[in-house]
């Protein structure tokens, strides 16, 4: 039950980043205790790995900042942030016996396996959190004019540090962060739109009358 929280979690995480869940588990499992990776994951520790994804959490970082960039960054992560959730479910699945998450209809056999059903399931949840994600920075950005760019960027990372930090070591926090993260994604987007629709509607108010 822990584990499956724990993965959920890390798969929330990666909807808002993708890169933040996956440095963290490769970098607790390489130098901790506190994450024991299944040999199928264990290429998450390795040090040209956790190289590679700070370079790519750094490219996140910054392309998310700008107006107009982070639309087009968000497009490309539409493919990276469920493939990112569905790798830090499945190597979180695999820190303990499967059976605890799936079940016997996983198929999966030894620690070392790969089970499908949790990796389809991370793939899932960071759909869906990058979908709302998406949806709710164009929104802000048509009501502010891209203003509000960094701000809410930074806040989505560091948003998706916590829930994976108390994913790893508090899975339990899941239960309330991962619900409250969905509500307040789809009242951000709902909100935003309530707001362009006001402007559009004042701005016709305001037009040119029309010739007699």
């Amino acid at each position: 039950m822990l584990t499956a929280l724990t993965g959920i979690g890390l798969s929330t995480a990666a909807g808002l980043n993708a890169y933040i869940p996956l440095l963290l588990v490769g970098l607790i499992a390489r130098f901790t205790d506190l994450l024991v990776l299944g040999d199928a994951w264990t290429w998450l520790e390795h040090p040209v790995t956790l190289v590679l994804l700070a370079v790519l959490l750094v490219v996140e970082f910054l392309a998310d900042k700008f107006p107009a960039v982070d639309s087009v960054n968000d497009v490309i992560q539409t493919v990276v942030r469920p493939t990112s959730g569905g790798i830090v479910f499945g190597a979180g699945a695999s820190a303990v016996e499967l059976s605890e998450i799936t079940g016997a209809a996983s198929g999966a056999t030894a620690q070392g396996d790969v089970s499908w059903g949790p990796v389809v399931a991370g793939v899932v949840i960071a759909l869906v959190f990058h979908v709302l994600k998406f949806l709710g920075r164009l929104a802000a950005n048509s009501v502010t004019a891209g203003c509000a760019a960094p701000f809410v960027s930074f806040l989505e990372d560091v948003v998706s540090f916590l829930t994976s930090i108390a994913a790893i070591l508090l899975p339990v926090l899941i239960l309330l962060v991962v619900p409250a993260l969905a509500a307040a994604g789809a009242l951000l987007v709902r909100r935003s739109r309530r707001l362009r629709a006001e402007r559009g509607a004042e701005g016709q108010a305001t037009g040119p009358a029309a010739p007699a």
